[in-house]
């Protein structure tokens, strides 16, 4: 099967192109700015808000699944208009796509979210990804939405690099005590990614950790995995930070996991031991 990764070169991407290739998919993967660590069949530099660019990619490569997992700021063009015009373009050369999204779709303000739940975002970002889950699932009715929560693992995740600067003193924060979410490990939801687009799933999706923690208690995990001092990490209140946002989301995958082989560990499970890179990163 040719598989394009759209995002390639970011976090989850990286993982994506590496278990696609390893189950002996023709894989090529997209980058904005520069190609990632990576190694697929090819590169293409992508902009999501130029449709031309879109048709030249899916023209050449003619993929039989595309997977969507572009990151973004709160810019409504990339994040809320990009994944729409991907959608079309994957309708209109009838190829199967799954578009990654969110938790930060939902307010927080019923705490726990199954997949009957209805966005209500806070923030520019969240609304964004609530726009881009609507508008890919009316232009593409075959398409699936798979949204996420925190994704970690490896050593290489944003938030891993960050409790490691926070312990070494090289920047500045807090870890919240107040702030809940479902990590999830970027292997495992790379491979539910992929087994979901294998079964030929439609609509919306829940693939986060089946742990509900705090940022704090995430953070903790991670420095004694690491073997740094939990100690010198500072903690704080997300409600009294300026910070925008829901303070505690907690994504219910037990329906999208019912239908999956992959098992998506929590936080507590996977920050057990050493997680060591994976070769052919």
């Amino acid at each position: 099967m040719t598989v394009l990764i759209v995002g390639g070169s970011g976090f989850l991407g990286t993982e994506l192109v590496r278990q696609a290739r390893t189950a002996g998919h023709t894989t090529f993967a997209t980058y904005a700015t520069k190609p990632g660590d990576g190694s697929p069949t090819a590169w293409y530099p992508l902009d999501l808000r130029e449709p031309g660019s879109l048709d030249t990619v899916m023209a050449e490569v003619r993929p039989r699944l595309v997977i969507n997992a572009s990151s973004s700021s709160s810019d409504w063009a990339t994040t809320a208009e990009g994944p729409i015009r991907l959608a079309i373009v994957a309708a209109r050369h009838g190829t199967r796509m799954v578009h990654v999204s969110s938790d930060a779709v939902f307010s927080g303000a019923r705490v726990h979210y199954d997949e009957t739940c209805l966005p209500d975002p806070l923030t520019p970002y969240g609304a964004a990804k609530a726009a881009a889950e609507t508008g890919v699932l009316a232009v593409h009715p075959k398409a699936a939405v798979a949204r996420t929560s925190l994704i970690i693992g490896h050593g290489r995740s944003l938030h891993e690099k960050l409790v490691h600067e926070l312990a070494a003193g090289t920047r500045d924060g807090a870890l919240f005590t107040d702030d809940m979410r479902c990590p999830v490990h970027v292997t495992d939801l790379a491979a539910a990614l992929l087994e979901l687009a294998s079964a030929d799933a439609i609509g919306l999706h829940h693939l986060a950790g089946r742990d509900a923690v705090s940022r704090h208690e995430l953070d903790i995990l991670i420095a004694q995995r690491d073997g740094l001092g939990p100690s010198r990490l500072p903690t704080g209140l997300r409600a009294d930070s300026p910070l925008p946002g829901a303070l505690d989301v907690r994504l219910d995958s037990r329906a999208t996991q019912r239908t999956l082989r992959t098992t998506l560990r929590g936080a507590r499970q996977f920050l057990k031991h050493a997680d060591l890179p994976q070769k052919g990163h």
